[in-house]
């Protein structure tokens, strides 16, 4: 005769190690990327410090956003997990050709994950943060209907 407990045990799946959740979260970031991710919170640019006192705290239409959020071989900017939109925030170093084609090939392999992404100068942080918000803003709104429709 089987014994049902017993059963029951072989069913249970084993629960994952905190580091297993953490991996299969942030798209199999590595400890050097966490390491360089923290780096990065610790010394942001003026730019990134002025977006993240406004995104920080639900300030943003009540959407939340990780600074510096490792995921896979990159570090977002900002990241709002809800929504899997990313804000990157880029300097002048992003126009050279190496950053051009880099940068690109980071975007698909974000789309691929199902990460959406917007990118905005330094100088249109600096220069037209209503503007930046704003375009934010209608872009969470619109990937938050969609998800809320069932992506159609």
């Amino acid at each position: 005769m089987e014994n049902k407990s017993d059963n029951k045990k072989e069913d249970k799946k084993p629960r994952e190690t905190h580091a297993e959740v953490k991996t299969r979260m942030f798209g199999n970031a590595t400890s050097r990327k966490y390491a360089f991710a923290k780096e990065q919170r610790q010394n942001p640019t003026v730019a990134e410090a002025i977006m993240w006192e406004e995104l920080k705290g639900k300030k943003l239409g009540g959407f939340k956003f990780r600074r510096q959020h490792p995921y896979n071989r990159f570090v977002l900017d900002f990241y709002c997990v809800s929504e899997q939109l990313s804000i990157e925030i880029d300097g002048g170093i992003h126009n050279t050709p190496e950053n051009i084609e880099y940068d690109a090939v980071r975007t698909k392999i974000l789309q691929d994950n199902g990460i959406t992404e917007l990118r905005f100068s330094n100088e249109a942080v600096l220069n037209n943060r209503t503007k930046v918000l704003a375009d934010i803003l209608e872009k969470l709104k619109s990937l938050k209907l969609k998800r809320d429709s069932g992506g159609k």
